[in-house]
């Protein structure tokens, strides 16, 4: 059974627009006529040329280590998507705990201060609070500080390893990707990898359905299904446009 979905017009806020995640998500808010504009929150902005992104995004640039000199900076978005992230690798320990979780929970706590009504994280597949390992406890730290705020509407996606040709070099992650896109992901796709496009797709359209509240969790299997949904009511829309 098909979801019922809302078909107003919706402003996006989006922060870690950069990261691959981000930047899968922005173009899929892009090319979805349901979004009027598209709300890029970051340290840093970017030049795009293409007329869509000019016309269709506005850019706000913050610092994230004084984020609450910039709350003006989250105001007048229906919601939000939360794809900040960096690895242990590339930020160390300390780092990593101040992006995964001080940099989420402030813009979350902003997002809600600013009366967002539903709000989106890009978590991780075994998020664990209580874990002995750095990686999983910080996410699972960050999804319950979140789930304590009692937005309208909390999603948290537990994607899997997320399949994308990075642009920065992470020699070891690319190798294991390689791997997994010739063996697992072929026989196996939804059991340890998660292609970002697959993401993307379903964060967009878990934003149009209707009828849902409190925290909801999103495991890989979930990410695929509404993924799959949102494919299904492009080429559903698509018809019915040709049929006019």
């Amino acid at each position: 059974m098909m979801p019922v979905m809302m078909s107003t017009d919706k402003i996006a806020l989006v922060t870690g627009y950069t990261g691959e995640s981000g930047k899968a998500l922005v173009k899929e808010l892009i090319n979805n006529n349901q979004f009027k504009k598209i709300i890029l929150v970051g340290r840093r902005k970017i030049d795009y040329t293409d007329n869509k992104y000019i016309e269709k995004t506005e850019q706000r640039e913050i610092d994230f280590d004084k984020i609450d000199d910039y709350a003006e900076a989250f105001r007048g978005a229906d919601v939000h998507f939360c794809c900040l992230g960096t690895t242990r690798g590339k930020a160390g320990v300390e780092g990593f705990r101040r992006v995964d979780f001080d940099y989420v929970v402030s813009v979350a706590r902003l997002a809600k201060q600013e009366d967002c009504k539903h709000f989106h994280l890009v978590s991780s597949q075994g998020a664990n609070e209580n874990s002995f390992f750095l990686y999983p406890q910080v996410k699972g730290q960050a999804e319950a500080a979140l789930t304590k705020m009692s937005f309208e509407r909390l999603s948290i996606y537990r994607p899997a390893v997320l399949m994308v040709d990075r642009v920065e070099s992470r020699p070891l992650e690319s190798v294991l990707r390689t791997i997994l896109s010739y063996t697992v992901q072929r026989i196996a796709p939804e059991w340890i990898t998660t292609p970002v496009d697959i993401l993307a797709r379903a964060m967009c359209f878990n934003s149009f359905i209707k009828d849902r509240v409190g925290v909801e969790i999103l495991d890989n299997h979930a990410i695929f299904r509404l993924s799959e949904q949102q494919s299904s009511s492009k080429n559903d829309q698509s018809k019915a446009t040709n049929e006019l």
